[in-house]
């Protein structure tokens, strides 16, 4: 990755309202999450500092700034997926794939998130792009 490439991926942001996170969410469907090299090449886009790209990437969860796990697996923590057993999930799935909620393990990274759309038949679980209704380990069809 270049700075012509970075420059390419943020400049049609530019003159947009809210353009710095518009282009912020371009650079991560580009190359998965938010490379220190990208930081200055968006100040400098937006005449921002560094510090004001970075604490916009901190201030925003689905900012990453590691590359991703092949598998990303968001479990609904709000409290209509709670109440049908979210919490239960969650600990059943950091036993299955070894890790905790928040952390990476073997290319499997377990994420708390507060809503995906599907309170009605939660708990809602997201593997990469696919979201699950009435989510169980057995029902999540992922190699670990």
């Amino acid at each position: 990755m270049t700075e012509d490439d970075i420059r390419t991926q943020v400049a049609p942001h530019q003159h947009k309202l809210g353009g710095t996170i518009h282009a912020l969410h371009q650079l991560m469907r580009a190359y998965g999450y938010i490379h220190p090299e990208h930081l200055p090449v968006v100040a400098d886009v937006f005449n921002i500092s560094v510090a004001e790209v970075r604490g916009i990437v901190s201030f925003y969860e689905d900012f990453k700034t590691h590359p991703p796990a092949a598998t990303t697996i968001r479990i609904c923590q709000a409290e209509a997926c709670q109440a049908v057993g979210s919490r239960e999930l969650t600990k059943e799935l950091e036993t299955a794939y070894q890790t905790k909620l928040g952390r990476r393990g073997n290319d499997i990274e377990l994420e708390a998130v507060y809503c995906l759309g599907l309170c009605a038949t939660g708990p809602a679980v997201q593997v990469n792009d696919r979201l699950i209704a009435k989510a169980s380990v057995e029902k999540l069809q992922v190699p670990g």
